[in-house]
């Protein structure tokens, strides 16, 4: 674990391995519930799926911490496109306990400085546009790519 900067209790870290089981808890915990359900019952899966994301190539793995409490977990690359470089956020997520206490907006504000130091032009990512998280990200600049769409075939 890197530290980027700290604050009194908090500090914004690039997380590594050693963090693998409190990312997994913080993004089963910040998913169950409403209005995702996601069912990560199947620890072994869960564990796969976040090391899998926060093992790529080019990875790029922010975290906050509240004393040693990881409450914040953004999980993503560094991406090389014709347009420039974004970080590709996979997972971003707060936990539902500290939800609506303006964390999101500030690790967001975090990661966006540490990328510019990084010469990175932009962040990218993908939500759902019927979940709170569409709301959060467009108050936080993110907009609405007009021929960008998401497809999935289910085999």
């Amino acid at each position: 674990m890197e530290i980027l900067s700290a604050e009194g209790n908090e500090r914004f870290v690039l997380l590594d391995g050693e963090y693998l089981p409190q990312m997994a808890e913080l993004y089963r915990s910040a998913f169950a519930g409403e209005p995702w359900n996601d069912d990560w019952s199947d620890t072994a899966q869960l564990m796969e799926y976040i090391k899998e994301i926060s093992g790529a190539y080019n990875a790029l793995n922010y975290g906050l911490l509240n004393g040693e409490r990881l409450v914040a977990l953004s999980i993503g690359m560094i991406r090389h496109w014709w347009e420039g470089t974004n970080y590709n956020i996979e997972e971003f997520c707060v936990t539902p306990d500290r939800q609506g206490e303006g964390i999101g907006t500030r690790f967001m504000a975090l990661i966006r400085t540490d990328i510019r130091k990084r010469g990175i032009a932009g962040i990218f990512l993908q939500t759902d546009s019927d979940k709170p998280s569409y709301g959060f990200y467009h108050k936080n600049g993110f907009f609405d790519l007009d021929t960008h769409v998401s497809l999935y075939k289910k085999l």
